[in-house]
């Protein structure tokens, strides 16, 4: 397995800390409102990293967590007139059902800032006591200058840095000694969530939370850190100057990022009304089409989004789908007999199109060119596998189509379209006036009606066996 580092910007061979076993920690959301497309991402991208090195024989342990303690969760409380816990409640609650719906394993540790509060004050006394930190007037920063290797990670020169946020500072920062240092802990202020600790009654700055909560959950340094683009810097590089210099070990082994989404070539921004959470997507497409979607670019690639690109999406996954849920139908019919020599050609084929499709997602997980032999597995499927097949031919050729679709996270249970039952009448009854026509040749109604149907919502597909439909 060859995957980029960030750190070293090149493609590296995957060696774990220990022989068979991955600690894997993944940069999760900040639970104030409902997560948009492109906080999925990173949840897609590194769950199917996941998924594939389980497949690989690997033992992971993989931690995300959730930051619930932050400015913008603070204003959202105040702005309803709740507290804080009970806005991050709600949203956990939210992104878990976001997450299962786009089918992402659960985490080994889903750990929460706020409730590893003592565990942050600890290391900033000990980045304190070792020369890393400095407290002015109950507030605690980070001496940027005493750790040599800061900007190592973003590649970013440090005398560029200073230079560059010199005529940046806010107010409230003119205690700091140089311009890069940044904020362990902070005072409270008038309504906000506060801890007990030596400087002040407070709460910790956001880059502290991942490098007391990673060691932790994952049992030690890390073999892979990972998150989307935007955490390299300053977030990832902060970590990296307080976890190391507290232990005076590396912090992980590879540093993973995924690109930004785009929305029709544009940014995603609110300001421009280009947002679009999760929610908004899967109101109108199956999950499963969102997260092949996610998958269909490599990973460090920026990601175009629009509704013509996710139809496209659709249409692919469905042929997928719909050559396992044929061979799954087919099955039952085939003949218990010894596979032919014709037969056994074939899975000659299915063993290199698999092994090219391990081969892709060795490659930095290439996950665009690994779906590419799942459709050269489709394809010899469809052409090979027929009523007169072995059973155990076609056996082997579904079941190696679903499980490199399993890889992907992506489900192949056959969801069954219900309709309202009012909807549902006219929808059969249509269908039923539809046939009639074409049996008369009047393809012109016949074509009229599949329009109406259209207009509903109701794409139709004729089949040997009639006519199917579906929601679309």
């Amino acid at each position: 397995m060859k995957i980029y580092n960030t750190m070293s910007k090149e493609k590296e061979e995957f060696v774990p800390i220990e022989e068979g076993k991955i600690r894997m920690y993944v940069c999760g959301p900040t639970v104030y409102n409902l997560i948009h497309i492109g906080n999925a991402r990173p949840m897609i991208v590194f769950d199917t990293f996941r998924r594939f090195m389980e497949y690989k024989g690997y033992q992971v342990k993989y931690v995300s967590n959730y930051t619930d303690v932050d400015d913008k969760i603070i204003k959202a409380a105040v702005e309803e007139g709740v507290d804080c816990q009970t806005v991050t409640e709600r949203y956990i609650a939210e992104v878990e059902k976001d997450m299962a719906d786009l089918n992402i394993e659960e985490a080994s540790a889903h750990p929460k800032a706020t409730e590893e509060i003592d565990g942050m004050v600890n290391l900033i006394d000990e980045l304190e006591k070792k020369g890393f930190a400095y407290a002015v007037n109950g507030t605690v920063y980070y001496d940027t200058t005493a750790f040599k290797p800061y900007g190592k990670l973003s590649h970013k020169n440090m005398e560029d840095l200073q230079s560059g946020l010199r005529e940046l500072k806010v107010s409230g920062e003119e205690e700091k000694k140089n311009p890069t240092d940044f904020v362990l802990w902070k005072p409270k202020k008038m309504g906000e969530p506060y801890w007990k600790s030596p400087w002040s009654e407070g709460r910790p700055g956001w880059h502290t939370e991942c490098c007391v909560m990673a060691p932790k959950y994952c049992g030690g340094a890390l073999d892979i850190h990972a998150g989307g683009e935007d955490l390299i810097f300053p977030h990832h590089e902060n970590e990296i100057a307080q976890y190391e210099a507290a232990h005076g070990e590396q912090f992980a082994r590879y540093w993973m990022h995924n690109a930004f989404i785009n929305i029709d070539n544009k940014k995603m921004s609110k300001s421009l009304g280009n947002f679009f959470t999760v929610r908004d997507v899967t109101s109108q497409f199956d999950p499963m089409v969102l997260r092949f979607y996610m998958l269909s670019a490599h990973y460090r690639s920026p990601l175009n989004f629009s509704k013509e690109l996710m139809q496209s999406a659709k249409a692919s996954l469905d042929r997928i789908l719909s050559c396992i849920w044929r061979l799954e139908d087919l099955l039952p019919r085939l003949k218990e007999k010894g596979m032919s020599k014709e037969e056994e050609e074939v899975l000659k084929k299915v063993e290199e199109y698999t092994a090219l499709f391990s081969e892709k997602m060795e490659d930095d997980l290439n996950t665009a060119d690994a779906i590419t032999q799942i459709f050269e597995l489709v394809r010899l499927a469809n052409s090979t596998v027929k009523e007169e097949s072995s059973k155990d031919f076609g056996s082997i050729m579904k079941e190696s189509i679903a499980v490199l679709v399993h890889v992907l996270g992506i489900r192949t249970d056959k969801k069954e379209e219900k309709l309202d039952e009012g909807l549902e009448e006219k929808v059969n009854a249509l269908i039923v006036k539809r046939q009639e026509a074409k049996k008369n040749k009047d393809f012109t109604e016949a074509d009229r009606i599949r329009d109406e149907l259209l207009s509903m919502g109701i794409s139709l597909k004729d089949t040997r066996n009639g006519v199917e439909w579906q929601k679309i």
